[in-house]
């Protein structure tokens, strides 16, 4: 047999040596036809190598200038790659690793390149440092399992075998309950288990050692316990480890294991919905990842919503609120000092420029009692982080103030401050001058503002000096220098002052900061006058108040007079305005008028044109009625025409009565059998006698769709009092949107008007008194007021998400909230603007003062006291007036338009009658007087003319 084996070793080096030659040959041959291509080559790949060390160098100055620069980073790494020159390509992924957590495939690249390098076994400490630092950034299965799986190569070390099994625990620890992915660790520890199981057991046919059954007891129950752990959490795929555990184990599986695999499982299930969604759902998967983290939240399992939030966050790294949740999450929950810090200090390098997070970190910091010098160098970072607006750094430097400030303590006074306590004292007061420095040097070169014009930081430095420190002067200069900055003319700013000399100072000071409040102010005078003058009432003499009387006198009529000022220059603008205004639509009208005259002068054209002047007398264009199919009968027909031109004269809408409708029939019977039918019905449902304005509601606003609104409107008016009827204004297409419900008293009126803005079917429902405009054109229906409201605030810069509710828990620390009005549009959508009445106008004062430049939602109020725009008159028609003199020549169409098919079959002599007389249906009317011009209207077109009337009507033309 050993002869055999040599001969075989023989021939195996034989057949070794005759490959080598063989490919020495080829390689030869190899050279020597590429001996002509070689001198080409040379000069592309020369090319190439200048280009990429050009690009090199180019990378390498925008790092220096910009080392937060991401995509900078990663394109050089790739290119230094491409080049294979590992001195430099190390370099740069230190550098970027020290700036930013690198990606899965960045580390696993760099990885494999460091294990290609150093397989010697003196440099292995070198990767396992490599991969400690590769396993912190993200939880990434397949860098722990290479880091296991690179530790087993270093097993026959001393203390090798514990280093593997202790880099596995570490790694199914952070990893194992990937739902997806941990199955691919357990099953690689298990492989490990098991091949050392293999070296422990006796040779075949041999009686072990106490010793050695004592290690393969050992191992088998390594093992075992492995399979009991994995079958215990909810993994894909674990029916296959069920089934691999039953064959594995001698003694089958016991009721303990088995009831643990059914919870896991029953858990697996539930979770898989999520799992697949995720995998079918396109990156960067936020919805769905968040869906996931609220599931398992609810849950309250803390390792399974860390490992959701870990995965999400290896997905999408740069997506600051994800940072922000989970380390919050951390911060209330968890509070692991390691675990908090380090994920702060994960999602500051990932997203430097979010001011936020370097806020939330150093409050961790703090919280979990690091030392002075780290909480420090982290701010220095976050200065160098490079925020995009300038507020960001009057934030960080607050953040980073406060600390300082809780670091001093001030329980016993400045004077009686222990030597380190006054040094941190000083420490503090020099962090202030720097911020204020900063700001005014560094933030306003790079954003040209200070971010901080309302000074806050100054003054929270005034009233520390106030407070803490006892020294109201230092104060004083503070609040000096906060005015000269452009803060003179606030009145918020001038009571905050006031405020501050109030519990800290002295009389004499609150007067002349209040004296110089009313000579300087410019925003509210009237009521940093009425501060002044109720201070005086309480703290001054009859002198001081003489003194302040006279002076916020003096001021306030200088006011008024520039107020008047501006008002007359607006009002002389806006006259101008309306003056081109009126120039351009005079131009207009002339040009059209100079059309028709000739279109009018042509031959053929006398028609069209009596046609088109008849449009203009009445106002609008006369369409014909829906064509009447056989068997509807007369009454489809009173529909299609008066009974909704009726309607809309009624409602006031326009504050206007429509021209009478025009038949199409020619005289004769006929049509006088076709109107008795509709007569009757106009009686029974349009009676006007029937009808009583004063116990009447108009309702608008409505939608469209409304199905059977005539019960809907009914059932929800009930409450408000007995209902006699409801009329629906229908138009050819179906329900407009408005309708009239009468009550049988007037009682019910105003419990009905109570219910304006309640919303129907998603939109705000519209009531108003039912009132005849013809009768009462000064009639205003908008109820709200477009005056001065002292007592009432107006917010602008809602989010549309903004309810009641929480404009009230807003508002209601300023005073007594007597009313909350959130103003939408006609579909129900808010406009991000609301109205908030207080009991008194001290109050409104007092909320605008506070509330002015809150952020709510992210979104910045502006918040004023009410002064609604005056409602223009000028823009208003004049209901006095016809309606074709009311609406412009360009606007009196048809609701389809001008359209050419859109005949009059009216007889041309009733288009030649003047503007003066009142036109009803195939006549005149008599000429109405006063008041009953309306009823008048409405009998000449509800009595229709005779045969013989007609004939007299026409010969008299």
């Amino acid at each position: 047999m050993a002869a055999t084996g040599n001969a075989e070793e023989t021939q195996l080096q034989e057949m070794e040596e005759e490959a080598g030659m063989e490919r020495e040959m080829d390689s030869d041959e190899e050279e020597g036809m590429g001996i002509e291509n070689s001198d080409d080559e040379e000069d592309d790949s020369s090319e190439d190598d200048k280009e990429n060390e050009a690009e090199i160098q180019r990378l390498e100055e925008q790092l220096s200038i910009n080392a937060f620069d991401y995509n900078c980073h990663v394109d050089l790494i790739k290119l230094l790659r491409q080049e294979g020159e590992l001195p430099p390509l190390r370099k740069a992924r230190q550098k970027m690793s020290e700036l930013f957590p690198l990606t899965e495939e960045i580390w696993l690249d760099w990885l494999k390149d460091e294990i290609r390098l150093t397989e010697e076994e003196q440099n292995r400490e070198k990767v396992y440092e490599l991969f400690e630092i590769a396993v912190k950034d993200y939880i990434c299965p397949e860098i722990w399992l290479e880091y296991a799986q690179y530790s087993i190569g270093g097993m026959g070390l001393p203390g090798g075998m514990e280093k593997v099994r202790s880099i596995f625990e570490r790694a199914l620890t952070a990893v194992g309950l990937h739902m997806t992915k941990g199955a691919t660790l357990w099953e690689a520890y298990r492989e490990f288990e098991n091949v050392i199981l293999a070296t422990v057991q006796p040779p075949p046919g041999s009686v072990p050692t106490c010793e050695q059954q004592e290690l393969l007891n050992a191992q088998l129950e390594r093992i075992h316990t492995l399979f009991c752990r994995q079958l215990a959490i909810p993994l894909m795929d674990m029916e296959g480890t069920y089934a691999e555990y039953e064959e594995w184990s001698d003694q089958g599986v016991s009721d303990t294991v088995s009831q643990k695999y059914k919870r896991a499982l029953q858990q697996m299930e539930k979770s898989k919905l999520y799992e697949e969604t995720l995998m079918a759902a396109e990156p960067p998967k936020l919805a769905e990842y968040q869906t996931y983290i609220d599931y398992e939240q609810k849950e309250g399992d803390p390792a399974r919503i860390q490992i959701i939030f870990e995965r999400a966050l290896a997905e999408n790294c740069l997506v600051p609120d994800m940072w922000a949740k989970y380390t919050k999450y951390l911060d209330r929950q968890l509070k692991i000092r390691d675990l908090v810090l380090s994920s702060h200090d994960r999602a500051v390098r990932n997203c430097p420029w979010t001011m936020g997070l370097w806020k939330n970190y150093l409050l961790a910091l703090e919280r979990h009692g690091a030392d002075h010098h780290t909480i420090s160098d982290v701010f220095e970072k976050a200065l160098n982080a490079g925020f995009i607006q300038a507020t960001d750094y009057v934030n960080i430097w607050e953040a980073y103030l406060d600390y300082l400030r809780r670091r001093v303590d001030f329980s016993k006074g400045e004077s009686t401050l222990t030597l380190e306590s006054s040094r941190e004292l000083e420490e503090l007061r020099a962090a202030f001058t720097r911020s204020l420095d900063y700001m005014k040097q560094d933030v306003e070169e790079r954003f040209s503002e200070s971010g901080d014009p309302s000074c806050t930081i100054m003054q929270v430095w005034a009233k520390i000096e106030a407070l803490h420190c006892k020294n109201i002067q230092k104060a004083r200069e503070l609040w000096d220098s906060i005015m000269t900055k452009g803060n003179a003319k606030f009145a918020n700013m001038w009571l905050e002052y006031y405020n501050l000399e109030r519990s800290y100072g002295d009389a004499l000071h609150c007067r002349k900061a209040l004296h110089r409040a009313v000579q300087c102010t410019s925003d509210y005078p009237e009521h940093v006058c009425e501060v002044l003058l109720t201070f005086e009432r309480v703290e001054g003499s009859l002198e001081d108040w003489d003194a302040a009387v006279q002076k916020t006198e003096t001021r306030l009529n200088r006011v008024n007079e520039q107020r008047a000022k501006v008002a007359e220059k607006e009002a002389h603008l806006v006259r101008q305005e309306e003056e081109k205004t009126e120039q351009r639509r005079r131009a207009k009208a002339d040009k059209k008028n100079q059309k028709k005259g000739q279109k009018g002068s042509r031959p053929g054209e006398k028609r069209k044109a009596e046609d088109e002047d008849n449009e203009n007398e009445w106002g609008e264009e006369s369409e014909q009625p829906p064509k009447r199919h056989r068997g509807e009968g007369n009454q489809g027909s009173f529909r299609g025409g008066g009974a909704e031109e009726f309607m809309e004269t009624e409602s006031g809408l326009f504050g206007r009565r429509a021209p009478p409708c025009r038949r199409q029939e020619p005289p004769g019977a006929k049509r006088g059998q076709q109107m008795a039918p509709a007569t009757v019905r106009k009686t029974q449902e349009d009676n006007p006698e029937q009808r009583k304005d004063d116990c009447s509601v108009f309702i608008s606003n409505l939608a469209f769709s409304m199905e059977d609104p005539e019960k809907r409107l009914k059932e929800l008016f009930e409450p408000c009092g007995p209902v006699q009827s409801v009329r629906p204004v229908y138009a050819a297409k179906g329900f407009r949107g408005y309708c009239y419900v009468q009550f049988e008293g007037k009682t019910s009126v105003p419990e009905a008007l109570k219910m304006d803005r309640r919303e129907v079917d998603g939109r705000p429902m519209f009531v108003s008194p039912c009132v005849d405009k013809n009768k009462n054109p000064d009639f205003k229906v908008f109820k709200y007021n477009t005056n001065l409201e002292k007592h009432k605030i107006f917010i602008s810069g809602l989010p549309f998400s903004c309810t009641k509710e929480q404009l009230e828990e807003l508002c209601k620390d300023q005073g007594t909230i007597k009313d909350i009005r959130l103003v939408t549009n006609r579909s129900g959508k808010p406009k991000g603007l609301a109205y908030v009445e207080f009991e008194d106008e001290a109050q409104a004062s007092q909320a605008v003062l506070k509330l002015d430049g809150t952020v709510l939602q992210e979104h910045t109020l502006s918040v004023a006291i009410s002064n609604p725009p005056r409602r223009n008159a000028a823009n208003k028609p004049d209901f006095s007036r016809p309606m074709g003199a009311m609406m412009p020549q360009a606007m009196v169409y048809g609701s389809r338009g001008k359209g050419r098919t859109q005949l009059s079959l009216i007889p041309r002599s009733l288009h030649r009658q003047t503007g003066s007389e009142s036109k009803a249906e195939n006549g005149t009317a008599p000429k109405p007087t006063g008041g009953a011009s309306g009823d008048a209207g409405f009998e000449a077109q509800a009595k229709p003319m005779s045969n013989s009337d007609f004939a007299k009507m026409l010969l008299r033309k």
